[in-house]
C-alpha cells in the first residue's frame, strides 16, 4: 500500500551538466501530473511526464527540472549587434561635430550592455540522459516515501476496520433478541388493546411477521462481514487499491446507517454511532491511499 502523499529530490551531473528534479505529490482522485521544464528543453516534458504516469498511479504530481552547466561558472557572450549600432551611432556623431578617433578595447568594453551574462542554449540531446536518471532517482525517493507513509496508513485501517468487526459482531449478537422483543411487544400491545374482541390469529401472525422483517437486520451484516473481508484481502494487496477502498468504506457506510434505521434499540444505537466513527475514520485515510 502506498499514500498518495510525498516528496522526492535528486541531483545528476553527467555529460557536462547538472540537473536537478524535485517532485511533490497529493491526494487526488486521478493521477494528475503537471511537469516545468526549462522553456530550451520543452521537448522533453512529455518524456519526463510518462516516466512519471508509469511509476504512479494517482495523485496530484508537480515535477520542476533544473539544468545547468557544470562548473556554474556564468556564461558571457559580446552582443555583436549592440556593438554594430553603437559603432554606426559614434561614426554619426563624429561627422556631426567634425571629430575623428577611435575607442580603445577597454573603452568598448565599458559601453552599456556589450558584454551580456546569462545560461547557454542547452541541447536537448545533450540533456535528454542527465535529466531522465536525475527524473527517476527523485520519482525513486518520492515512492519510498509514499510506500512508507503506506504503511502507517494500512497499520491504522487495520485497526479501524477490526474495531467496526468487532461493533458488527456485537450488533450481530443482539439484533435477534431485539426481534423476539419488538414481536413480543406487540403482541401484547395487541392483546390490551383489543381486550376481549377476537382477533383472528393469522392476522396477527402475519403483522408480527412483518415487524421482524422490517427490524431484521440479518442481511446488512452479512454485507457487512463481506466488505470488511474485502477490505482486509486489500490491505494485503501490493497494487494500487485507492479506489476500491473507497468504494468499500462507502457502502460500508450504508449498511451501518441501514441498520440505524432499522434497529428500534438504544444499545444497537449506541453501536451504530461507534461504528459510523470508525467507517469516517477509514474514509479520511482512504481518502490518501494510492
Amino acid at each position: 500500500m502506498r499514500s498518495m502523499t510525498g516528496f522526492g529530490a535528486a541531483t545528476v551531473e553527467a555529460d557536462g551538466l547538472v540537473v536537478g528534479v524535485e517532485v511533490r505529490s497529493v491526494n487526488h482522485r486521478f493521477l494528475q501530473v503537471k511537469v516545468r521544464v526549462p522553456s530550451d528543453l520543452a521537448e522533453l516534458e512529455s518524456e519526463v511526464e510518462a516516466r512519471v504516469k508509469e511509476r504512479l498511479e494517482r495523485g496530484a504530481v508537480n515535477l520542476n527540472v533544473t539544468v545547468a552547466p557544470s562548473g556554474g561558472a556564468a556564461h558571457v557572450r559580446v552582443d555583436t549587434e549592440l556593438v554594430g549600432r553603437y559603432q554606426a551611432e559614434l561614426a554619426r556623431l563624429a561627422r556631426a561635430v567634425g571629430a575623428s578617433g577611435e575607442l580603445t578595447l577597454a573603452q568598448w568594453a565599458a559601453l552599456p550592455g556589450v558584454f551580456a551574462s546569462g545560461a547557454p542554449t542547452i541541447a536537448v540531446e545533450d540533456a535528454r540522459r542527465p535529466v531522465a536518471r536525475a527524473v527517476e532517482a527523485a520519482l525513486g525517493a518520492l515512492v519510498a516515501m509514499r510506500e512508507a507513509e503506506g504503511r502507517a496508513l494500512e497499520r491504522d485501517l487495520a485497526k479501524n476496520a477490526a474495531a467496526l468487526e468487532k461493533l458488527v459482531a456485537r450488533i450481530g449478537k443482539r439484533a435477534p433478541t431485539v426481534v423476539k422483543r419488538l414481536q413480543a411487544e406487540l403482541r401484547r400491545r395487541v392483546a390490551e388493546l383489543a381486550g376481549r374482541t377476537a382477533i383472528e390469529p393469522a392476522e396477527l401472525a402475519r403483522e408480527v411477521a412483518l415487524l421482524a422483517d422490517r427490524a431484521d437486520v440479518a442481511e446488512e451484516l452479512a454485507r457487512l462481514a463481506s466488505h470488511l473481508e474485502q477490505v482486509r484481502a486489500l490491505l494485503a494487496a501490493s497494487d494500487g487499491v485507492g479506489r476500491k477502498l473507497d468504494f468499500l468504506v462507502q457502502e460500508l457506510f450504508r449498511e451501518v446507517n441501514t441498520i440505524g434505521s432499522k434497529c428500534a434499540d438504544a444499545q444497537i444505537a449506541h453501536w451504530v454511532v461507534e461504528a459510523k466513527t470508525s467507517v469516517e475514520r477509514l474514509r479520511e485515510q482512504v481518502q490518501n491511499v494510492e
